[in-house]
C-alpha cells in the first residue's frame, strides 16, 4: 500500500499515514467542487493523473474509483471518465487531511462538542428509564475495559452513542458514528495519553459520571454544560500532555471566545 512520503506530521507513534489515493480523491473532489471540473467534463487519462500528481497508475485507479463511489464521476465505455451531473443527494464525507494531525483532529472534536451538547440536554429531557440504566452501564463497561488494561474506546465511543439513542431521534446516533472514524485512532492516542496520568483519568470518570447524572436529574441545562464541558476538557487533556500543541494565534483566539 503506498503512503504519503513521511507519513503524518504531529502526532504520536501508531498514527496511520494518509494514503496517496486519498489525497488525489481528496484534490480531484476539490477540483470538482471548486468548478474547476465541471459536469460533463473529461477527466485526464489516468497516465496523465499519475505523471500530474507525481503518483503510480494504481493510485489514480483507487481513487478514481473511490470517487466513482460518491456518485461524481462516470465512465463512458470506450471514452473515458466524466464529471457526473451532481447529485440530488450528496453523503457527508469529511477530507481525508482531517486525519493528518491531532490539530486537524481537535477540529472534528470541537464539532462534537457543538452537537453533543445538544444531544446530551436532548437525552435530559426525553430518554426512558430504561435507556438510563443503558448508560450506568456503559460507564461501568468503560471502568472494566481500564481495569482489564484495555484502551477503552470502544467502550467510550459506545457511552456517546448512547446518548445520542437516549434523545429517541436515530439520527443523532448515525451522526456520532459517522465521527467515530475520524476520531478512533485520536481517541487511542488519547486514552494513552490519560493512562499515564491518574487526575486524567479520574477527572474523565467524573465528567461521565455528571453527564449521566444530570440526564437522570432530567436536567437539560446541566446535561449540555457536563457534556461540553467533557469535550473541553478532553482538548486540554490533549495539550497539558503534549499530543497537541496550540499555537500562538490560537490561543488568542481561544481566550477571546465567549464563554
Amino acid at each position: 500500500m503506498e503512503t504519503a512520503a513521511g507519513g503524518v506530521r504531529g502526532v504520536g507513534a501508531g498514527w496511520a499515514p494518509v494514503r496517496l489515493s486519498d489525497r488525489l480523491a481528496a484534490a480531484l473532489t476539490e477540483q470538482i467542487d471548486s468548478g474547476a471540473l465541471r459536469p460533463g467534463d473529461r477527466l485526464p487519462t489516468e497516465a496523465q493523473l499519475a505523471v500530474q500528481h507525481g503518483v503510480s497508475r494504481s493510485v489514480v485507479r483507487e481513487a478514481v474509483q473511490r470517487i466513482k463511489s460518491r456518485g461524481l464521476l462516470l465512465s463512458r465505455q470506450g471514452s473515458g471518465v466524466y464529471v457526473a451531473p451532481p447529485p440530488a443527494h450528496r453523503p457527508l464525507a469529511f477530507d481525508p487531511a482531517v486525519l493528518e494531525s491531532m490539530d486537524a483532529v481537535v477540529q472534528v472534536v470541537e464539532l462534537r462538542r457543538v452537537l453533543e451538547g445538544e444531544i446530551a440536554a436532548l437525552a435530559a429531557e426525553r430518554s426512558t428509564r430504561a435507556q438510563q440504566a443503558g448508560l450506568r452501564r456503559a460507564l461501568k463497561a468503560i471502568d472494566a475495559a481500564m481495569a482489564a488494561g484495555h484502551d477503552g474506546v470502544e467502550e467510550d465511543m459506545a457511552f456517546h452513542r448512547a446518548i445520542g439513542e437516549a434523545t429517541g431521534n436515530p439520527q443523532f446516533s448515525r451522526l456520532l458514528a459517522f465521527l467515530e472514524q475520524y476520531l478512533r485512532e485520536a481517541m487511542r492516542i488519547t486514552k494513552g495519553n490519560e493512562s499515564r496520568r491518574e487526575d486524567f483519568m479520574r477527572q474523565v470518570r467524573e465528567e461521565h459520571r455528571a453527564i449521566v447524572a444530570a440526564v437522570e436529574a432530567r436536567d437539560a441545562q446541566a446535561a449540555r454544560a457536563a457534556a461540553v464541558e467533557h469535550l473541553i476538557n478532553g482538548e486540554r487533556r490533549l495539550v497539558a500532555g503534549g499530543v497537541v500543541r496550540r499555537g500562538a494565534a490560537d490561543v488568542a483566539r481561544r481566550r477571546r471566545a465567549p464563554r
